[in-house]
């Protein structure tokens, strides 16, 4: 094997850490030691024993197998591929206008941003876990200019342009752009529709939502014709060179089709598939009865996943979201209460996790009104359930709150009504028998699609046979 960098992956230098990372799809890695000059060895050229030569010119005692180790763990998380592009580290922008960068009380430092652009968005999807009331205010550019200049200088690496339809925003390339001029790792997150890309030229990876593998299916899910859109969507992405996330919310009804789904995926030109259970959030939540699948069809799914992963091991990233209202553990919400990353809301609240705005408590802080650094690292709200002292208990003895993080606050509220309280969805918690009553359905609800004020950014009608 002669190791280079995959497709979509860069190698970057942050200032505000002074450390090299790997930005990649949906994800970053920051590199210590002497791991950057083995990323930087791996040029696509040069096998294992002409890496370990130029490694002992600068390092003494290099051992072969720790490069291999190395070596073999990109390759394995599809960072490096055989005959992949060379590395050269690119010098992110000089924060040192962007305000402080202090971390009070031992805060650390954010890597991601999602920059929800806006809630308007031409789908009708029953899971989509936007709020279900919601204000059409939006940032203007300047304000979403200054946003990214802030996230940059706080330590953010990489920002994911989302929504509600984030492609609805005719300034989406200029704030591309920008945040591309700042060293940042640019995601989109689209539905495809109506997608263009002329003038989205700074781009790094596009994320491509699908809703089943029919059209008829994936129609009705979607609330509108959009499944061909999809696939053009997809054929756009791919032909302009840009790696190709494909992902699908899972639910009752195209659980039970989730191998027919990736192999679809495949066929898209996914190098990377996320099939995710409902997280239910908004929409989601407000559907919930309809939505759920059951345990037999969790188990399925289950073992179909596994199927999917080791058939694509070689060829795709398979990512696969396990409902935890299932599996008697809670999910790592955001990698923990204000610590890698945060959300900015289309009116500029700046929240720890995309659904925190339904929390008691003083409002959201916002941009308009803030600064980043200052919100992140002194703000009320995301200190509340920073690190591990907040916990309770079985929380907070427990050798998994560095793991877990306690849960998700969000749902630990929807369920219990205390923000505070053990994160349902795990077996330890008092309330654990709420959540599993949640999951035996008896009947089938009504499905109400998500609505936005005034249909803002709808192509098509409705089709047919949405709510059931």
């Amino acid at each position: 094997m002669r190791p280079g960098l995959a497709d979509g992956v860069r190698l970057v230098h942050d200032p505000v850490r002074d450390r090299d990372a790997l930005l990649y799809p949906e994800g970053s890695l920051l590199l210590d030691g002497p791991a950057p000059d083995v990323v930087r060895a791996c040029d696509g050229r040069r096998d294992a024993g002409e890496i370990l030569a130029v490694l002992s010119e600068t390092y003494e005692g290099v051992r072969a197998e720790d490069v291999a180790d190395l070596v073999g763990e990109l390759v394995g998380r599809h960072l490096l591929c055989d005959g992949g592009r060379p590395a050269a580290a690119v010098e992110c922008a000089d924060p040192s206008d962007g305000g402080s960068t202090d971390a009070p009380g031992g805060a650390p430092l954010p890597i991601g941003m999602v920059a929800e652009l806006t809630y308007r968005c031409p789908l009708h999807c029953p899971y989509c876990s936007n709020p279900v009331q919601v204000s059409r205010d939006e940032l203007d550019t300047a304000a979403w200019i200054a946003v990214l200049d802030q996230a940059r200088a706080l330590g953010v690496l990489q920002v994911h342009f989302s929504g509600g339809e984030p492609a609805l925003r005719r300034d989406l390339p200029e704030l591309a752009s920008h945040a591309r001029s700042l060293g940042m790792y640019t995601n989109l997150v689209t539905s495809g529709v109506g997608l263009s890309l002329d003038g989205l030229t700074d781009i790094d990876h596009v994320q491509l939502s699908i809703q089943d593998v029919s059209a008829a299916s994936a129609d009705v899910i979607a609330g509108l014709r959009a499944h061909h859109k999809k696939i053009a969507a997809a054929a756009l992405v791919r032909s302009a060179g840009l790696p190709l996330t494909v992902n699908v919310v899972l639910h009752a009804e195209n659980v039970d089709r989730l191998t027919e789904i990736a192999d679809f995926a495949f066929e898209l030109g996914a190098g990377r598939i996320e099939l995710a259970h409902t997280q239910f959030y908004g929409w989601g939540l407000l559907n919930r009865t309809a939505l759920m699948p059951t345990a037999e069809q969790v188990r399925r799914a289950n073992r179909a996943a596994q199927a999917v992963r080791d058939r694509y091991a070689d060829r795709a990233e398979i990512v696969y979201v396990e409902p935890d209202y299932h599996t008697g553990r809670p999910k790592p919400c955001m990698n923990g209460w204000g610590a890698r990353q945060f959300a900015v809301s289309p009116a500029g609240a700046v929240l720890p996790c995309l659904a925190a705005q339904q929390l008691p408590g003083p409002p959201a802080p916002s941009v308009r009104e803030h600064g980043l650094a200052e919100i992140w690292h002194r703000s009320e709200l995301f200190n509340r359930f920073r690190g591990t002292e907040w916990m309770p208990s079985p929380c907070r003895t427990c050798p998994m709150r560095e793991v877990d993080f306690g849960g998700c606050r969000c749902q630990a509220f929807q369920v219990t009504g205390d923000a505070a309280a053990t994160d349902p969805a795990c077996v330890l918690s008092p309330s654990h028998e709420l959540l599993v009553a949640a999951t035996e359905v008896r009947s089938r609800p009504v499905i109400v699609p998500r609505r936005y004020p005034g249909r803002g950014g709808a192509e098509d009608p409705a089709v047919p046979g949405t709510s059931r």
